[in-house]
């Protein structure tokens, strides 16, 4: 195309014989794109339901069996109520721990099928393909963590911080769980399976979601075992959520933001690395 055609008086020209809709269009921001992509991830979950299910369903029964059939001998006073009071922080962490691996799972799929190929193509920031697919993530958290609570409050539990104290301990975890998902994003483009990244996510996680003090006060273990667990990220965001949600102070509130913080200084620009390169 020559300067001239370039020109504004040469574009009013194509407008009057061609329309607008012939112009370029403005190319979209960062924001748009990753909400547009987004929503492509919510569609994925309409059409396959399973995801929620597993989302909701695997969290909820965690719930159910250590509080009646453990709760009792695990609870500091011998109820299954003031256990289910310590219990639930610690299941709504473990429930978006496990989600978070089919990041890498849906990742992994998807440049099977070619699909980022297409991505890469395309005019739009390149970061996109990544970000939307966390913000789809996000959605489902959301979901499992009120699912989880909802549960919760049906068998009895009744947290003293009241509503502001569930809702901050909720976006505690979920902040966390999109940090945690950046993992699962670096591992799934560096291993290029679903069934290496889900196999590699699940024992990453059972590791670290019982190497924790989810379901037991650490005191009760060797001292050795107690260190491990107290260093141990979930746990921090754990001892946080319970705090916010009980209403006490959340002492490890700090030291969790700061874990989260470190996830994503690491793990986004190694992603972005291996994205770029892939």
């Amino acid at each position: 195309m020559t300067t001239a055609a370039r020109s504004p008086e040469a574009q009013s020209t194509i407008r009057q014989v061609l329309g607008e809709d012939t112009l370029p269009t403005r190319r979209p921001g960062p924001l748009s794109t990753s909400l547009t992509l987004g929503w492509r991830a919510l569609v994925k979950i309409k059409r396959s339901p399973g995801q929620m299910f597993n989302a909701t369903i695997t969290p909820v029964m965690f719930t159910l069996i250590f509080t009646y059939l453990f709760g009792g001998a695990l609870s500091a006073t011998g109820t299954t109520k003031d256990y289910l009071e310590f219990l639930l922080p610690g299941i709504l962490v473990q429930g978006i721990l496990f989600i978070s691996t089919q990041t890498g799972v849906a990742l992994t799929t998807d440049m099977t099928q070619g699909i980022f190929d297409r991505f890469k193509s395309m005019p739009i920031w390149q970061a996109s393909p990544l970000t939307g697919a966390l913000l789809g993530d996000v959605f489902r958290y959301v979901v499992s963590s009120v699912v989880v609570v909802a549960v919760g409050l049906l068998l009895g539990y009744r947290p003293d911080g009241g509503p502001v104290g569930v809702v901050a301990g909720i976006l505690l975890i979920v902040l966390f769980g999109f940090c945690v998902s950046w993992i699962w994003t670096f591992l799934g483009l560096l291993l290029r399976t679903p069934q290496a990244v889900s196999g590699l996510g699940m024992l990453l996680l059972s590791i670290l979601t019982f190497a924790s003090n989810i379901f037991v006060n650490p005191t009760t273990m060797p001292g050795w075992l107690e260190a491990v667990v107290d260093i141990n990220p979930v746990s921090q965001v754990v001892t946080a959520a319970r705090g916010l949600m009980s209403g006490d102070s959340p002492g490890e509130l700090g030291t969790a933001l700061i874990s989260c913080a470190v996830l994503l200084l690491v793990f986004i620009p190694l992603s972005m690395a291996k994205y770029r390169k892939s």
